[in-house]
């Protein structure tokens, strides 16, 4: 049996959700009207059983997330919402909190989402034995690391390919609670890792100053997707939920072509997981919509730099260099790429990040809607592709179509028309008709063909067409549009009502738990959660950093993310040419906010603190196990 592999797109609502599945997206999250860890990307009921009714008729399937820690006063309307998903057809839910696992659940399958601490075998394999279905891996993860999870335990395993990187482990990011009270984990971040920093040494000199020291790159493994299959992933995720339609449909786009390209070579062990083909009327590039510029993160092991320090915002596709400065504008490489309108990302002659507009290019200058000087040989981005993001919006820009097969034969008091589509569904449709030869002798059937063949706006694209009849009868053009028409609409129907959804129902089990202390990182907020790890022989469970904050002393942040390896000044990676060591701690500070970084070398992570908790800091060489000269 081949394997389906999936490209899963994000949904900000009903419209980006169909978008994505026109595009080619195998699968859709999409946010309820609660519990979801992106408050400002909630749907009603109504919108989300329209979303499934769609992505069924593709046999593509919705899941929704559900991916909050719950508090105890939530439970029994977490436990209203998921029946009320499971009615209206939703395919899956992606959690977080181990409450739902508690649940007098129906029979929906269930998705570990990435904040559900899924970086090592052990734990994903005690997740599948408890009954999900699928993992979302840690982005942090490289192939070698997710090949072995595969090689523990077959649940289907689900990466991020694309989009933005959240700096921290996910599910394990304070910063936002801590700096205003918006908690991360409730759904409401504070981007608190995209604020502009400086950064002080142990003596209190300033090393950098007002630089974005937690932005780091956007995520790009479109040439990683063979070595995931191989290593053992079955859905690429699209990070993006509060995203545009442009980036939904560009990313969405790019990935189905590349993927496509991998499954037709490799059709004897793969195949895609939904059904049709979609028709571009653009040529997806990712970097021409949002993007921090791109990163392969640590798919391929720590290997390179990956903060994106000058600024948070998009940076979007390289153009080419400043070539010369004239009066009102610039001569630009390649400028003949950009347009009227298009919005321009450079770092000023301060080392800031800056922007314009094209008002107008005339005689080959580029010339903003407001002048800025720019040194010669500035690198010039464009962030915002003005004629390719109207292209991208129009509504046929992605146009997806199911194969079928028409069949037109005559009955014995009129004719009949048969549809078989690409998955085997079929429909047939008699019309009642006095049979009248044509006046001429020339084949009707022709003609009759290509009128079958025009299928409009409906979801179908006729791969084959066959017409017998004993004699040329002639029918009119109207009767045979009617009768096509009637076929295909009726198919729909039966697609979406013959769509067979997988349902799984959770059992509770027992088998123990990889740890037996839980600290905060864990998220346990609400009785049920309690029980469940208490139940998998947990025997110590500290509360959730939302009940527990103690302010100014709190441990706010765990990442594979490293200043150190950033400033060429890491031990394990960059001893020969790292020159002065730093004089630690390290520190973060905005405005009021302040953080200590503290730098654990052996399993190669950075931690980040509030001001006032105290630290001991052992000396990388030998926490690496290197004896030092003294």
């Amino acid at each position: 049996m081949r394997k389906k592999i999936e490209i899963l797109s994000p949904a900000k609502n009903l419209i980006q959700g169909m978008a994505a599945i026109n595009a080619g997206a195998d699968a859709v999250y999409i946010g309820a009207p609660q519990f979801g860890a992106r408050t400002n990307a909630t749907n009603s009921i109504e919108d989300i059983a329209e979303m499934v009714r769609y992505a069924h008729l593709f046999k593509a399937q919705v899941f929704v997330v559900i991916n909050t820690i719950l508090y105890d006063d939530e439970l029994n309307q977490c436990k209203k919402l998921i029946h009320e998903l499971y009615d209206i057809g939703v395919d899956a839910l992606i959690v977080q909190d181990m409450a739902i696992m508690e649940m007098d659940l129906p029979p929906i399958v269930i998705h570990a989402s990435t904040q559900a601490n899924n970086r090592d075998p052990k734990h994903v394999k005690f997740l599948a034995d408890a009954g999900m279905k699928r993992a979302v891996l840690a982005r942090e993860l490289n192939l070698d690391q997710v090949r072995e999870i595969h090689e523990a335990t077959d649940i289907e395993l689900e990466f991020f390919v694309s989009g933005a990187l959240c700096v921290s482990f996910s599910g394990n990011c304070y910063m936002s609670i801590a700096g205003g009270e918006r908690s991360a984990n409730r759904g409401s971040c504070a981007q608190n890792c995209r604020l502009p920093y400086n950064l002080t040494d142990g003596t209190g000199k300033t090393l950098i100053a007002n630089s974005h020291l937690l932005s780091i790159k956007d995520l790009d493994l479109s040439d990683q997707l063979p070595n995931l299959i191989e290593a053992g992933v079955c859905s690429f995720k699209i990070e993006g939920r509060l995203k545009d339609i442009v980036y939904v449909k560009n990313n969405t786009s790019f990935l189905r072509k590349k993927l496509d390209t991998f499954l037709d070579a490799n059709t004897e062990k793969f195949q895609k997981a939904s059904s049709g083909r979609t028709f571009y009327n653009f040529e997806p590039e990712m970097d021409r919509s949002f993007n921090r510029g791109y990163t392969d993160y640590f798919v391929n092991k720590r290997k390179e730099k990956i903060g994106n320090w000058e600024s948070p915002k998009s940076q979007g596709q390289y153009i080419g260099k400043v070539i010369e400065i004239k009066a009102n504008g610039y001569i630009i490489e390649n400028y003949e790429k950009l347009n009227n309108g298009d919005g321009l990302f450079f770092i000023n002659a301060n080392g800031e990040a800056d922007g314009a507009q094209i008002n107008i290019i005339f005689n080959n200058i580029v010339i903003p809607n407001t002048f800025k000087p720019l040194p010669v040989g500035t690198l010039i981005y464009r962030n915002s592709d003005a004629e390719f993001n109207k292209m991208v919006e129009k509504e046929n820009s992605a146009v997806r179509k199911i194969g079928v097969k028409l069949y037109f034969t005559e009955t014995a008091d009129g004719f009949e028309l048969k549809a078989i589509d690409e998955d085997g569904h079929h429909n047939i449709v008699n019309m009642q008709s006095e049979k009248v030869l044509a006046n001429s002798a020339e084949s009707v059937i022709p003609n009759i063909k290509k009128n079958l063949a025009k299928t409009g706006n409906t979801p179908f694209i006729v791969d084959d067409i066959e017409v017998e009849f004993s004699e040329n009868w002639f029918l009119p053009i109207s009767k045979v549009n009617e009768i096509r028409r009637e076929v295909l609409e009726q198919l729909v129907d039966i697609r979406v009502k013959e769509y067979c959804r997988e349902t799984y129902q959770i059992t509770k089990t027992d088998h123990p738990y990889p740890v037996q202390k839980l600290d905060f990182m864990y998220n346990v907020s609400n009785k049920l959660a309690r029980a469940f790890y208490k139940r998998h022989g947990v025997t110590e469970i500290e509360k959730a950093f939302e009940l527990q904050w103690d302010p100014g002393k709190a441990r706010v942040m765990t990442t594979k993310y490293c200043v150190k390896y950033e400033l060429g000044k890491c031990a394990r990676f960059q001893r020969e040419t790292m020159g002065e060591k730093l004089v630690e701690p390290l520190t973060l500070k905005h405005g009021e906010n302040e953080y200590k970084l503290k730098f654990n070398c052996k399993p190669c992570e950075m931690e980040i603190w509030e001001k006032d908790a105290e630290l001991e800091f052992e000396d990388e060489d030998e926490q690496l196990g290197w004896t030092v000269q003294k």
